[in-house]
């Protein structure tokens, strides 16, 4: 019984790897302003769920510019979040992109490796016959 289930178990290894990860992932999209408006005024946390979604916009997420112009002139508190929640939240977008970029280039140099084995091998196979 034992060992059947951990069978199944190494089986279902990648599958439960990938619901791991989309739910992490899908935890990753919540919104900050919530979070926020139980610490902070709620000036100051629309302003920085307003500025957030416009500083991924600007790393290079697909949603929508968002700033509440009169509102970020006239609202000191509202100018801050929108200033502070832009600067982290593309900050961050731009980490992440950056490291999915070094590991696809982990992975492009470990394939030219493989691949340059290969060649080597069949080489050495073609010049021992």
């Amino acid at each position: 019984m034992t060992a059947r289930l951990l069978r199944s178990t190494r089986h279902n290894r990648p599958t439960l790897l990938v619901l791991l990860l989309a739910g992490l992932s899908l935890a990753g999209c919540q919104s900050a302003t919530p979070q926020l408006s139980d610490d902070y005024p709620p000036e100051y946390a629309a302003g920085f769920g307003d500025g957030c979604a416009s500083g991924r916009q600007a790393g290079g997420a697909l949603t929508q510019f968002r700033k509440d112009v009169p509102r970020y002139l006239g609202q000191p508190l509202y100018a801050e979040g929108w200033n502070d929640g832009y600067r982290q939240c593309q900050a961050l977008l731009q980490a992440r992109s950056g490291l999915d970029e070094r590991r696809g280039n982990a992975l492009e140099r470990q394939r030219d490796r493989e691949w340059r084995h290969h060649v080597d091998q069949a080489k050495a196979q073609a010049l021992h016959r």
